[in-house]
């Protein structure tokens, strides 16, 4: 399943306390594998088998992040994801068996900040959870407002408005968009973008960045299949084109 515990990945902590991480899964061995794995990290674990548990020790734990297996019987992955997001921003990285993108788009959908794929890399998994709590720890207060015409971005809220109307941007989405507001006009392909949006210092998974390009343009832009404000470059990447009105 895994290479064997990588050490010196991270410090397992959060500011001045110890991250504490759910790790949903409903395989035994895989689960305590996960356990393991994080603990030589130094990381806190709280475990749950099934999706009514992780959302009840979600509500009753205090926690840093979530392992969440997708696919599990009774109350999916997905569904657990949905409700955690109902009352919580917290960093969720889903742990998939497939490939299937559907799973992947499906996830990040329902508001997951990243995944991982069965089976999966020691090195991997902890790289990109040490990511998700680094980005929880650099999430700092600003009173800094872009304004494109009537796109605006309120970055000390976290939200963004489009003519007035306030857009429902996950926190993924929401960092990505400001990632490119901050520099327009500049060409960012998949590599630059894993690094600076989603902290990455290796070569990610570009459908990751794709998906949320996707999903960016479907709520910012007036015809999605004709997009004018997050604009491919063929053969580069993308680029932000700052709306005028």
């Amino acid at each position: 399943m895994a290479t064997g515990p990588i050490l010196g990945l991270g410090s397992g902590t959060v500011g001045e306390v110890k991250a504490t991480v759910l790790v949903v899964e409903d395989d035994l061995a895989v689960r305590t594998l996960l356990r393991l794995l994080l603990e030589d990290e130094g990381y806190g674990v709280v475990e749950a088998a099934t999706g009514v548990a992780a959302v009840d020790r979600f509500a009753t734990e205090s926690v840093d992040l979530v392992l969440l297996d997708v696919r599990m019987p009774g109350l999916d992955g997905f569904e657990v994801c949905r409700r955690i997001r109902r009352t919580s921003m917290v960093p969720i990285i889903m742990v998939t068996a497939q490939h299937d993108s559907h799973d992947i788009v499906a996830g990040l959908e329902v508001g997951a900040d990243d995944y991982v794929t069965k089976p999966f890399v020691d090195r991997e998994l902890l790289a990109r959870v040490r990511v998700q709590l680094r980005r929880r720890t650099e999430e700092r207060e600003t009173s800094v407002v872009l304004s494109f015409g009537s796109l605006e971005l309120h970055v000390d809220e976290g939200r963004v408005t489009l003519a007035g109307e306030e857009l429902a941007l996950t926190k993924t989405e929401f960092r990505l968009l400001c990632h490119f507001a901050q520099q327009p006009k500049r060409v960012w392909n998949r590599d630059q973008l894993l690094v600076h949006v989603w902290g990455y210092d290796y070569s990610g998974d570009g459908r990751l960045v794709d998906t949320h390009i996707a999903r960016l343009r479907a709520k910012i832009e007036r015809d999605p299949t004709d997009p004018q404000i997050i604009q491919t470059v063929r053969g580069l990447g993308y680029r932000f084109n700052a709306p005028s009105g």
